[in-house]
């Protein structure tokens, strides 16, 4: 019988849902793992919660399961991340997992994405953060190569400069042509305005990645688009009323 290893110290995963359901066992396979990380407050989630929920619906059937990061608040989230995904191998088994953040958490999923279980990443309205130790240039990127990667901006964002993921994407399709960012025109910090779009948007990129490796129109044309339009991509009113129609 195969060892299971020691479980990750420090890590605090929230309740699975999704295939395994919420907190109960079944013998349905796990073929797939999004971890949520949450933005620097917990007043303000954010789109994180009812994304967790879609997800879990809309993938739960296929053996997606999503699980949310417990940040502890003394602790690097990069770091959190990344050994959230080595409890996901511990627990799981060798499966595809995807990085959801949001806020601070978008930032953390970009930075951790170089785990070899991370074959995609979601980042909402990625906060910028302190630099990197001893890192002279701006965030890194090449590290996102052979992942997917997706990131949703507010353009009314007040709090975090819709221009630094910009180009911060810009410098990752360089180093990545499998990147892509969306603007949610009008749509403030929290992206509130036109949340249900953005959930749609999100559980559109993270099925694609993590199982069939095909998306919606909007989302294979962003990312088959050259810079900057793959880059500047407008989320559409109503998107995701007839995916994959």
């Amino acid at each position: 019988m195969a060892q299971h290893a020691p479980p990750t110290r420090g890590v605090r995963l929230g309740r699975a849902a999704g295939a395994i359901g919420s907190g109960s066992t079944s013998d349905r396979p796990v073929n797939g793992v999004v971890l949520l990380i949450p933005g620097a407050s917990r007043f303000s989630p954010g789109p994180v919660r009812p994304l967790a929920r879609a997800l879990a619906r809309a993938g739960g059937a296929d053996g997606l399961v999503a699980h949310t990061l417990l940040h502890d608040g003394g602790a690097c989230r990069e770091q959190e991340a990344a050994r959230a995904a080595d409890e996901v191998v511990r627990r799981y088994g060798d499966v595809p997992v995807c990085l959801a953040g949001y806020d601070a958490g978008g930032l953390a999923a970009l930075r951790a994405a170089g785990h070899e279980a991370v074959n995609s990443v979601l980042a909402l309205a990625p906060c910028p953060g302190e630099p990197v130790a001893g890192a002279q240039s701006p965030e890194p990127v090449k590290h996102l190569a052979g992942r997917q990667v997706l990131i949703v901006h507010g353009t009314n964002d007040a709090r975090s400069d819709p221009e630094s993921s910009f180009r911060l994407a810009a410098r990752a399709k360089k180093a990545n042509r499998s990147t892509c960012r969306f603007e949610v025109h009008s749509d403030g910090h929290a992206l509130r305005e036109h949340q249900a779009e953005v959930v749609a948007l999100g559980v559109d990129f993270v099925l694609g990645a993590v199982f069939s490796g095909r998306y919606s129109r909007p989302v294979t044309d962003a990312f088959a688009a050259p810079p900057p339009l793959g880059l500047r991509m407008p989320l559409a009113s109503g998107f995701g009323r007839s995916l994959r129609g």
